[in-house]
């Protein structure tokens, strides 16, 4: 343990998104263990677009990343030597802390993973903050009936492909949006949805009403933008919205989306018409009432074969940068990880 590599926050965003070369890679030593905490070797990263309001600061829910500090996200690994009476060497952690090979925590937001995870990459995956956000939209925020058809919205990302198999579970019609045909084919033969539209299609609003041929009973919302203009003339007497994420926000500055995607007054307008409940998503605000019953129904529909996490690696620390950018162009095929060690 003589070396800690370190992702660093070199500067912010010049362009729309986080591109790698917001980031540098630096060597310094191993941080050396104090009383009452607890050494982690870091083995996965999950690249989630929630980061974006950190890095580019434009959140005041989110503390934002400082210039030149270690970047920060939802990451697993191994206890390497603790001096923290919950945690002893050996355990197998999940938790928030930065993009690199050694970590100290003092034990604040981690978590054993001792309820019987498959594989440690699921704790980012089929049991992270995506997938709990999934399982809360459709269970707490927007739960669907039977029968009804659910949209949802990247079907291929983090939350959505683990929200798409819920809705099968649940015995209703599901319809992805995604960006590729090739992603398409993937959540219908792979994921098991019902259809799936490509949003890049110049008749994808066309293409999404012909999916829904009864309507919209419940929308999965992760983008809003073109997703959700193509959505709303579809949505039916008592549906119901869960807002997920903005993953088209990043876009508004350039010249394609200026000036578009800004109907608030029509929305409202359909939203009291078609007595519709919009319910937003912050996954903490569930944590203490539902997490515990996520991982005991998650892991049942895993092992049951029921759900299937689709998980999209890289390998090493060093492409973590390029890995993040990667999600917010669309490049990811199911939950994008990056592996740093064994």
């Amino acid at each position: 343990m003589s070396n800690n590599r370190r992702v660093i926050l070199a500067e912010r965003p010049r362009y729309i998104v986080p591109t790698a070369n917001c980031f540098r890679i630096e060597n310094g030593p191993v941080p050396e263990l104090t009383a009452g905490n607890l050494l982690v070797r870091t083995t996965w990263l999950s690249m989630d677009a929630s980061l974006y309001a950190r890095v580019q600061r434009v959140s005041n829910q989110a503390e934002p990343i400082k210039l030149k500090e270690v970047m920060v996200g939802p990451a697993v690994g191994f206890v390497e030597q603790s001096q923290h009476p919950d945690f002893k060497a050996g355990d197998l952690v999940s938790g928030f802390w930065g993009w690199q090979d050694y970590a100290i925590s003092n034990g604040t937001r981690l978590r054993k993973l001792d309820f019987g995870v498959q594989k440690p990459s699921y704790a980012l995956s089929a049991y992270g903050a995506s997938a709990f956000g999934a399982y809360i939209a459709l269970t707490t925020l927007a739960p669907p009936v039977a029968g009804e058809t659910v949209v949802v919205g990247t079907a291929l990302g983090g939350l959505g492909h683990i929200a798409g198999q819920i809705a099968k579970l649940k015995g209703c019609r599901v319809v992805g949006i995604a960006g590729s045909a090739e992603k398409c084919q993937l959540a219908v033969e792979k994921l098991g949805f019902d259809a799936c539209v490509n949003h890049s299609d110049e008749d994808f609003a066309k293409n999404l009403m012909q999916a829904c041929p009864k309507g919209v009973d419940v929308f999965v919302d992760t983008t809003g933008g073109k997703a959700l203009d193509a959505v709303i003339p579809l949505l039916n007497l008592n549906s119901r919205i869960a807002a997920c994420g903005l993953m088209a926000t990043p876009h508004f500055g350039e010249a394609a989306f200026k000036g578009k995607y800004q109907s608030t007054m029509s929305f409202m307008y359909e939203l009291i018409n078609r007595r519709i409940s919009v319910r937003g998503l912050v996954v903490f605000d569930h944590l203490r009432s539902s997490l515990a019953q996520f991982h005991t129904e998650m892991k049942a529909w895993i092992d049951s074969g029921k759900v299937k996490p689709m998980e999209d690696i890289v390998n090493g620390l060093q492409n973590a940068p390029s890995a993040f950018q990667d999600v917010f162009e669309s490049r990811n095929r199911g939950k994008r990880l990056v592996k740093v060690a064994d």
